[in-house]
């Protein structure tokens, strides 16, 4: 075989390698709801067998973690729903402090598979087929990903999972995604964290939980403060150049 027939089949071999984990992702999400998985990440089915998961989480408590956070990290990675009743068993097994903390790990952990997977299968794709105005958001957002990463995770007026791909496709560096998305989820976290903590007396009552208290103005009023400190520096430099 002559050099010149190898190159197009190694080249579709290779195009094949970086397409396959963004296809396994893709049937993964699939299955999920194919085989009606989606019906149990519920509110009713954690208050329905709290009990056996308290007992289970007592006397596992290491492994309980593990598998906790290897489940939130899948289900990140293949954008699954279900990250808020996730995050609510989280404080609900664990407590505020080792649930918060846990789901913060692992969050950031299944949305940076998914950045690596999206970035080296379409990143270089897209941006090649990308005219100049796309070519030069692409530059803007490198230059203040950071400040525009920590904005977009404090608050979540876009989905979680859009905001994982999104900076894929802007050659943003792993390195500075995974900072921004493990600062900027933590306040978040830890309030849904801290609801999921008193679950036990709500279900006890027969009560469904308010999940309306991070809108109260004592809980998003600091958390918008703190979003719109992460632009300073990027308004600084847009004022400081033009």
């Amino acid at each position: 075989m002559s050099m010149d027939q190898s190159k197009p089949g190694a080249a579709r071999r290779s195009s094949i390698r970086r397409l396959l984990p963004l296809a396994i992702l893709a049937l993964g999400f699939g299955l999920f709801f194919a085989l009606g998985l989606h019906r149990y990440v519920t509110l009713d089915t954690l208050r329905d067998n709290r009990q056996a998961l308290s007992q289970w989480v007592e006397a596992n408590r290491f492994w309980a973690i593990i598998v906790y956070m290897g489940l939130y990290a899948l289900m990140v990675a293949f954008s699954l729903p279900g990250g808020l009743v996730a995050t609510l068993t989280g404080g609900f097994l664990f407590g505020t402090v080792l649930g918060g903390a846990a789901t913060v790990v692992a969050a950031t952990a299944g949305a940076a598979v998914l950045f690596i997977v999206a970035k080296s299968a379409l990143g270089d794709l897209l941006r090649a087929k990308a005219g100049s105005a796309v070519a030069r958001m692409e530059e803007g957002f490198r230059a203040n990903a950071f400040s525009y990463l920590l904005f977009l995770r404090l608050v979540p007026a876009f989905p979680f999972w859009l905001v994982n791909l999104a900076p894929a496709f802007l050659g943003v560096r792993l390195s500075t995604f995974v900072a921004a998305t493990f600062i900027g989820i933590i306040p978040g976290t830890f309030v849904f964290a801290s609801l999921g903590a008193g679950l036990g007396a709500v279900f006890e009552r027969g009560e469904q939980p308010n999940l309306g208290l991070i809108f109260e103005p004592r809980v998003i009023l600091p958390i918008l403060a703190l979003a719109l400190l992460s632009l300073v520096p990027a308004l600084y430099r847009h004022f400081r150049k033009h």
